[in-house]
């Protein structure tokens, strides 16, 4: 049985190659992709070949293969419907954390099943609304709040969703890109397009940039005690930002959010599937299909990471749809 995968085959060039796969696999679940989102800031680091020897570990996701210093393949929200399974979840639409890839054999207990009431195209949000429920939570933001969210792509975009359902709050997007800017402003939020200062104090920042310049004017609008989560992954880049000033004398912090493990506050009652089902919960509101992008089919994936490659692309996500 065929199946094909898409792999980066080093930091210019991705294809997708074909792969053998068992007729049958004892105790699996044989799944027929439909879509699978790419994560836009940590896999064009992955595909550039910038994740850093040290976290490469901490980095690899459930059935990757190859190395992150090429050839691999990498990916990690994949929604499918099982083909060859129990009964109980044949014919059903799941989700899993999985490279980008057609038909594969995966353990039963990495799947989820998709409730009935949540379409397929709208699922693949759920690894990256994951990341925002974690931001949310290691900011600590609360009723009242003014915020600030550097970068509109689509971690951006889940955060001033959730942030803006907490009562009272109010979100302020930062985003020079000329598309993202007119979607936050259609999703009716407030806007800068550049980085001069705000004449704003905001309660708290989130930064999803992946650009110093981000962190930075997050830095420069928060208040006394002011906390800016910062939510980007920077590979192997270094980045400078300035820390003298009212980030010294107004007591600033930066703190970072990352989306494999829950918060510590939270250990003592929050599993991965305790979040997960909050996940799959919150997207039940048909209003997030308004932060699905652009569409491509499976045959076009390489040429959309090179287009991320070359940091090109202006959409708030990208979706691969396979059939």
């Amino acid at each position: 049985m065929k199946s094909h995968a898409l792999w980066h085959l080093s930091s210019e060039a991705s294809e997708i190659a074909e792969e053998e796969l068992p007729e049958e696999m004892r105790d699996q679940l044989l799944i027929e992709s439909v879509y699978s989102m790419i994560s836009m800031g940590t896999e064009r680091q992955v595909a550039l070949g910038m994740v850093p020897p040290d976290v490469q570990e901490a980095m690899k996701v459930p059935y990757m293969d190859g190395s992150f210093s090429f050839p691999c393949k990498y990916g990690y929200s994949l929604v499918g419907k099982v083909v060859k399974g129990p009964p109980s979840l044949t014919d059903k639409f799941v989700h899993v954390m999985h490279p980008h890839q057609d038909m594969a054999w995966v353990d039963p207990l990495s799947v989820y099943p998709i409730p009935d009431d949540i379409p397929p195209y709208r699922a693949v949000l759920a690894g990256n609304l994951e990341t925002a429920v974690n931001a949310i939570w290691d900011s600590e933001i609360s009723i009242g709040d003014s915020i600030l969210i550097a970068g509109f792509g689509i971690i951006g975009a889940l955060i001033a969703s959730l942030a803006s359902g907490i009562a009272g709050v109010r979100v302020t997007v930062f985003e020079k890109n000329e598309f993202r800017s007119r979607k936050a402003i259609q999703s009716g939020y407030d806007i800068y397009t550049n980085g001069e200062p705000t004449g704003q104090i905001f309660d708290a920042a989130f930064n999803t940039t992946a650009d110093a310049g981000g962190l930075q004017f997050c830095i420069d609008n928060i208040g006394y005690e002011g906390q800016v989560t910062e939510v980007s992954f920077y590979g192997a880049r270094q980045i400078s930002v300035l820390l003298g000033g009212s980030f010294h004398t107004a007591r600033k912090k930066i703190i970072v959010s990352q989306v494999s493990r829950i918060p510590g506050k939270k250990l003592n009652r929050w599993d991965h599937l305790r979040r997960k089902d909050l996940v799959f919960n919150i997207l039940k509101n048909v209003n997030y299909d308004s932060l699905i992008g652009n569409v491509i089919p499976f045959r076009d994936a390489p040429g959309m990471f090179n287009r991320l490659r070359n940091n090109s692309v202006n959409e708030i996500s990208i979706v691969i749809k396979y059939r």
